[in-house]
């Protein structure tokens, strides 16, 4: 078994585009019929325009409700920085974890919370 795509249903489409084209750096592949296509390494990120959700899932679907996107990156403060030099709101960090990630997180234009986060040794270890 594996994770074939991650999908988040938005707002406005052309908008999320923008956002994780031009603020997160994925890679974008396509659009067509209300969905969006970027490259995510080994699994499909798409972002479906949720005014079509119902049609999809046979009811109302509601933004940003939990969960977040994670994206790994080499140097997470330049990322923070580049992120509030675009204008988006960071909700916190950069901050070391010590499950071993250095983090910041923002949120999406659909109140989605997207985590950057670096590799760093680990401050506590496994049970």
């Amino acid at each position: 078994m594996e994770i074939g795509y991650v999908i988040l249903y938005v707002g406005e489409l052309e908008r999320s585009v923008a956002f994780y084209r031009d603020v997160v750096g994925l890679a974008y592949k396509f659009t067509d019929a209300g969905y969006a296509e970027f490259d995510a390494g080994g699994v499909r990120f798409g972002l479906y325009e949720r005014r079509r959700a119902e049609w999809l899932t046979g009811h109302d679907v509601t933004p940003g409700a939990g969960g977040e996107v994670v994206v790994m990156v080499d140097g997470v403060d330049a990322y923070a920085e580049r992120l509030a030099a675009a204008g988006v709101q960071v909700l916190s960090g950069p901050v070391d974890r010590p499950w071993g990630h250095r983090t910041v997180h923002v949120a999406d234009p659909d109140g989605f919370v997207v985590e950057f986060a670096e590799e760093i040794p680990r401050a506590r270890q496994r049970r």
